[in-house]
């Protein structure tokens, strides 16, 4: 019976595959990404199609914070593909010393390369990951890069985050500023439409969050068009959300305020009703649980 037993157990030993050295798989690039694109987006599903829009929001927005962009245009287009556009510097164009290539290319090619993890290029930003712009690269079956800077106009275009073309001018240019125009790859959501309204949702709060920026949305769809621009900053996203309520006091009550570091606006404006609406954000992302920044004004509140 021993025996036995002993004989079964080296079969199901020596019927195990071998695994060595070989079996270790190596993924370079953005080639990570398209294996597991939920781990950088969420999921695959229609959350993780409107967070690519996002990821290339937020960079033209890190533009706006620094002071160095005003205005930005998010386009859906027929086919599918989506185009987020600003008026800020541009993403430099010059030959990054340490890989060769140009800065625009590694931006876009390679995973945490970007200008948020000092203070040297900008002291706030919306998120610092920087994955963004590269994850959207990679989970598009095309994406067309143009940037406008130093005086000329430059184009790049992509498939499936590798360069179809070097970054080229071809032709000069009286302003500055990116666009990034890219088709999600339908084999890999399961989701393709872009919702007019989930967008408006998430570019109002963020119009809110940015005093003086203009955020315009076209859905070329269905001829839709909605612009933002809220010179109140918080205080104007306070009064919106009372709008049909009755407040109880008249002006919002706004306090700002930098310690350690970390700058901190709060605006609040009590109403008749028994529903507490709370919106809290971290580097202009909406952390819908809450966190230690709502549960530290909650208790100096109260």
């Amino acid at each position: 019976m021993q025996r036995g037993s002993g004989e079964s157990m080296k079969t199901t030993v020596a019927d195990l595959k071998e695994y060595t050295a070989n079996d270790i798989q190596i993924l370079e690039g953005l080639e990570a990404v398209r294996r597991r694109p939920s781990m950088y987006i969420g999921d695959t599903g229609i959350r993780g199609l409107h967070h690519l829009v996002y990821e290339v929001v937020d960079n033209a927005i890190d533009e706006a914070m620094a002071g160095y962009c005003d205005q930005v245009s998010v386009i859906v287009y027929p086919d599918g593909s989506v185009s987020v556009e600003d008026n800020g510097r541009g993403i430099p164009v010059d030959t990054h010393p340490k890989v060769n290539k140009p800065a625009a290319e590694v931006v876009l090619t390679i995973l945490h390369a970007g200008g948020k993890f000092d203070n040297k290029a900008y002291q706030v930003s919306g998120g610092l990951h920087g994955v963004g712009v590269s994850v959207v690269n990679a989970l598009s079956t095309w994406l067309e890069l143009t940037i406008w800077r130093e005086g000329m106009e430059w184009h790049q275009r992509y498939s499936r985050g590798v360069p179809q073309c070097e970054l080229t001018p071809v032709g000069k240019a009286d302003r500055t500023g990116t666009k990034v125009h890219f088709l999600p790859d339908d084999t890999i959501f399961e989701e393709k439409d872009f919702s007019f309204d989930v967008l408006s949702s998430r570019l109002r709060e963020i119009a809110f969050l940015v005093p003086g920026l203009k955020i315009d949305l076209k859905d070329l769809r269905n001829n839709k068009s909605v612009a933002f621009k809220y010179d109140g900053g918080v205080i104007s996203f306070v009064e919106y959300l009372n709008r049909d309520k009755n407040p109880l006091f008249k002006e919002p009550i706004y306090i700002k305020g930098e310690k350690d570091d970390v700058l901190v606006e709060v605006a609040l404006q009590y109403n008749d009703s028994f529903q507490e609406r709370v919106f809290a954000f971290a580097n202009l992302i909406h952390t819908v649980e809450g966190g230690t920044h709502v549960v530290g004004f909650r208790t100096a509140l109260t």
